[in-house]
């Protein structure tokens, strides 16, 4: 019955790649194939273990479900708590704040500090966050629809650079980091120069090109925007950048930490709102706290529960520690994580990471080999625009086509991938 609980994992994944294809949200194969698997688990009295430093551990259903969902609520609620404090700082129209600091009107000077504000940024409110905000402020400023979707192209892989490097600047090195698998300054220290590398020598390269010589012009600016824009901006970021320090001082999970900045956060935000409806600078007082929780991703949330508790199913069944073993034996640890960068371009990066976390128990916390995990993961999705969450919301927003992509920005994609691998083996020889 092992081989029923891979071929559901097989087809589910298979729908979830050709998402755009079968026109169905990819959370529903992700919820139903992971409803599926423990059912065969379940029903047919499986095996089940659980992945410790020694190996295999033989132990009842109960208890291996609940540690695997209660690892995956660490990261949802984590998410959760990310997610809304970044709608509350767009409710209270702080990325505006950002666009006051653009002031050129040449494409090449405006492709660094859109490439170095999404590394930035990404590395703060993730890397799907970065490429919406940065987007959203690119149309207030390019008018034409060409030169905007390469300069989204362009924060794709900016993005997705600056999110390999950080704990929270992406949903995978945020499992890695809540696994215990690196720690912060660790993950800094080993992979900044890496993707530093992967940012600014595609940069480089596409500053050169034709389509960002010349100048543009900005259309006039709108209307005021929010007077406490600016201060929930730095407030927000702030609090965020201060979860991997909680951490790091108490020794408490991530989320305990993320859920504190939060609750901080949200007084700002219903101090600030009931003074501009004292004020009477809004028409109607909304709790900024109601809204924001109104507005974030659930699907997205959904989808990596059903994702990871799929994984866990094939994790409690001891398969992904046995083809981990396969895979060392065969071709070696560090080429196959080279593959899994390329792979993480054609399928979610999200699972094959979660299934890498089962398949080398016994690496040490910090191993130079979980560092390239989460670059090759964070990256290697860069190279097709459906191999990220920030290429699939980019495709969305700017209307940019699969092979369009594939024609004009993936090999500068792959030239930063590459370049942040020979950095980070410069750096370990």
């Amino acid at each position: 019955m092992e081989l029923v609980v891979v071929v559901i994992f097989i087809l589910g994944y298979l729908a979830i790649t050709l998402e755009h294809n079968l026109k169905i949200d990819k959370l529903v194969p992700a919820l139903l194939m992971m409803g599926a698997a423990w059912a065969v688990v379940a029903v047919s009295h499986l095996p089940v273990f659980e992945i410790t430093e020694h190996g295999k551990e033989a132990s009842n259903m109960e208890s291996v479900l609940l540690h695997h969902f209660g690892k995956t609520c660490e990261i949802l609620i984590f998410l959760i708590g990310a997610m809304t404090i970044v709608e509350i700082i767009d409710y209270f129209d702080g990325f505006a704040t950002i666009k006051k600091f653009i002031k050129t009107n040449k494409k090449r000077t405006l492709l660094w500090i859109v490439a170095i504000l999404a590394f930035i940024l990404s590395a703060i409110i993730d890397n799907l966050t970065a490429t919406i905000v940065l987007i959203t402020i690119l149309r207030k400023l390019v008018t034409g629809k060409e030169d905007r979707m390469w300069f989204a192209g362009m924060i794709i892989i900016t993005a997705n650079a600056g999110g390999a490097w950080s704990p929270i600047g992406d949903v995978t090195t945020t499992m890695l980091w809540m696994g215990e698998k690196v720690t912060t300054l660790h993950l800094i220290e080993f992979l900044i120069l890496p993707s530093l590398a992967c940012m600014a020598i595609p940069t480089l390269i596409a500053s050169y090109l034709p389509a960002f010589k010349g100048e543009f012009e900005a259309p006039e600016a709108e209307g005021d925007t929010n007077k406490y824009g600016a201060r929930m901006l730095y407030i927000g970021l702030l609090l965020i950048v201060a979860v991997p320090v909680f951490k790091t001082l108490t020794h408490l999970p991530p989320y305990i930490g993320m859920m504190l900045s939060l609750g901080i956060f949200t007084i700002f935000a219903e101090f600030f709102s009931s003074r501009s409806f004292s004020h009477g600078a809004i028409e109607s007082h909304h709790s900024p706290v109601h809204k924001a929780l109104g507005k974030i991703e659930m699907p997205s949330l959904l989808f990596f529960l059903g994702i990871l508790m799929t994984v866990a199913a094939l994790e409690s069944l001891g398969m992904i520690l046995d083809f981990g073993d396969s895979v060392v034996e065969s071709i070696g640890i560090n080429p196959f994580i080279l593959i899994l960068g390329g792979a993480s371009a054609i399928v979610d990066n999200v699972p094959l990471v979660a299934a890498s976390m089962g398949m080398f128990p016994n690496m040490m916390t910090d191993a130079p080999e979980w560092h390239l995990i989460a670059y090759a993961a964070g990256t290697g999705g860069s190279m097709l625009i459906i191999g990220s969450a920030a290429g699939v919301v980019a495709m969305g927003m700017e209307k940019i086509s699969f092979f369009w992509y594939l024609q004009k920005i993936a090999w500068l994609a792959l030239v930063g991938y590459l370049a942040g691998i020979g950095v980070f083996y410069l750096m370990h020889i």
